[in-house]
């Protein structure tokens, strides 16, 4: 008997599958591998000029080390680590937390501590953990990380907007909102944010405003989602301003930590930082391991063999992954220079074009004369060779439908200024179709 093959109804899946959030970093994966000639200002990824598989087996060594020399462990206890599932709550938590408190000045209990599979498991975690009721939503500065919104579409959470200024946001225009959503009969769980060169407006927060929010979080009783991915990576030498998790005495924050772009992607390593007190039945624990219950039927436990080249790393570094990262810190600060040079040089006075200039971080976003879609990334790709990222993915606000994110990460400046002279075609281009 031959039997008809199933044919799914998009309509019976959930609607988020089908969402354009879902559908953003797919469609620009794709188009990426269709046209590897390219010169692409696309993805947020990092350097690839320092990887050397020959580090993977010396971080893989001193992480055995650590276990038989610092954590007593025999032969047999060294293979359970490495090979067997693993603890749901992660097995380089201690080593995380003393890497935070050097780098940070955040001093946590470890057990506070998650490691997730990448910091997007731990976003996802704490987004489910925290809607409880069909009145709950999470707010998120406009425009927002699109991992953030996709996140929330998969959980039915829905984000409401706190748009950003030149300067970032403000505190006073979040307790705005924060009131306006109580009117319209939601409750709001929290804030998502990303205070240090914001993905992808490359906006950070300055010390007061972030004083500022913390007040505004206790006073409305909602938490902040930190997000800290590109802290380190500042063009200037100095002081940093603090985390918020760092000036956090209330437990308001928490924190959500990625490994990807100061260790490497590869590995898959995040973490949050959930110290908050959960009380009612069941008796009181931490947030942490409210998340890690969930964790354990969503992903069990994070790979071991990966944290464990991760946390050989943090070992080598004495827990310091800007002491790490110095090499990577000197490109990038190299890159965004060139890239905001070689914008200058050939944009200064042209009509209709404008951009940021962060202090730091992978992102400048470009406003353009002409709408920036889909379809005009995979004409840019064709006709000019060169690829970016529409912000129309990370915003629904109307000026966003005319800029466009350059990401300088992962290139040299012989590739940037080749991919300049590209885009400035694309511009010329499309700029005299609109005005004339």
């Amino acid at each position: 008997m031959t039997l008809t093959a199933v044919a799914l109804d998009r309509a019976d899946l959930h609607a988020s599958l089908s969402d354009p959030a879902l559908l953003s970093m797919t469609f620009l994966n794709e188009i990426a591998g269709r046209f590897p000639e390219a010169v692409s200002f696309a993805p947020g990824r990092p350097t690839e000029d320092f990887f050397d598989p020959a580090d993977l087996h010396r971080y893989l060594d001193a992480y055995i080390h650590h276990l038989t020399a610092d954590k007593g462990y025999d032969a047999a206890g060294v293979r359970r680590e490495l090979f067997q599932y693993g603890r749901t709550k992660g097995v380089v938590h201690e080593l995380i937390a003393r890497h935070l408190e050097v780098d940070e000045g955040i001093v946590c209990d470890p057990e506070a501590v998650l490691v997730t599979v990448g910091a997007q498991e731990a976003l996802w975690l704490v987004l489910r953990a925290l809607k409880s009721g069909p009145q709950d939503v999470v707010l998120a500065l406009d425009p927002t990380y699109v991992g953030l919104t996709g996140a929330a579409r998969l959980l039915d959470l829905p984000v409401r907007s706190v748009p950003e200024g030149p300067r970032g946001v403000r505190p006073e225009q979040v307790r705005e909102r924060i009131r306006e959503v109580r009117a319209a009969g939601e409750r709001p769980r929290a804030l998502y944010l990303v205070p240090d060169f914001s993905n992808p407006s490359g906006h950070s927060l300055g010390t007061q405003t972030r004083r500022a929010l913390l007040e505004v979080a206790e006073q409305e009783d909602i938490l902040l989602l930190e997000d800290n991915p590109y802290g380190y990576f500042r063009m200037t030498e100095g002081s940093r301003p603090p985390t918020l998790k760092a000036l956090d005495t209330g437990q308001r924050v928490v924190y959500l930590g990625s490994l990807s772009k100061t260790c490497f992607p590869g590995a898959r390593i995040g973490f949050a930082i959930a110290d908050q007190r959960v009380t009612g039945a069941g008796g009181p624990a931490l947030l942490a391991d409210e998340l890690a219950r969930a964790k354990s039927m969503l992903t069990v436990n994070t790979p071991p063999v990966a944290q464990a080249l991760a946390g050989g790393m943090l070992l080598e570094h004495d827990g310091s992954l800007l002491a790490g990262n110095r090499r990577q810190i000197e490109v990038y600060r190299r890159n965004l220079r060139a890239l905001l040079e070689g914008l200058h040089r050939r944009f200064a006075g042209v009509p209709g074009v404008w951009w940021t200039a962060p202090a730091g971080g992978f992102f400048v976003v470009v406003d353009v004369p002409f709408p920036v879609t889909d379809a005009l990334v995979e004409a840019a790709a064709v006709r000019h060779g060169v690829l970016f990222t529409p912000m129309r993915h990370f915003s629904d606000h109307e000026r966003a439908r005319r800029q466009l994110r350059l990401s300088c990460s992962s290139l040299d400046p012989d590739r940037i200024e080749d991919g300049l002279d590209r885009l400035a075609a694309l511009i010329d281009e499309h700029g005299a179709a609109t005005h004339g």
